[in-house]
C-alpha cells in the first residue's frame, strides 16, 4: 500500500487542461477556468513546462513559481476589476 500524503499534508486537484493560442484552460476541483493571454499576457510565449507547473498554494490561490505569477479565482473569474498596468521605465 502506498501512502499518497501525510495527515495535514495540503493537497489539490489543480490542472492546466489545455494550452491553445488563444489561452490556457485552469482546472480546479471541479471548477474550468479559460484565461486569455490578452487578458493573462504573463503565460503568452512560455514553455508548456512553465505553464503546467501550477499549484493552489491556498483555496482559490494558484501560484506558478517559474514565471512568479500569483492570481486569484477572482482575478480570474473578473479581471476588469484588476485591469493590467504597464510601467514605462
Amino acid at each position: 500500500m502506498t501512502k499518497l500524503s501525510m495527515p495535514g499534508d495540503v493537497t489539490s486537484d489543480i490542472e492546466v487542461t489545455h494550452i491553445s493560442a488563444h489561452g490556457i484552460w485552469l482546472l480546479s476541483g471541479e471548477k474550468e477556468y479559460f484565461l486569455p493571454y490578452d487578458q493573462f499576457p504573463w503565460f503568452r510565449d512560455k514553455t508548456v513546462r512553465e505553464i503546467l507547473n501550477v499549484q493552489e498554494v491556498a483555496p482559490g490561490h494558484f501560484y506558478w513559481p517559474d514565471l512568479d505569477v500569483d492570481l486569484s479565482t477572482e482575478i480570474i473569474e473578473r479581471p476588469e476589476r484588476f485591469p493590467l498596468v504597464d510601467k514605462v521605465s
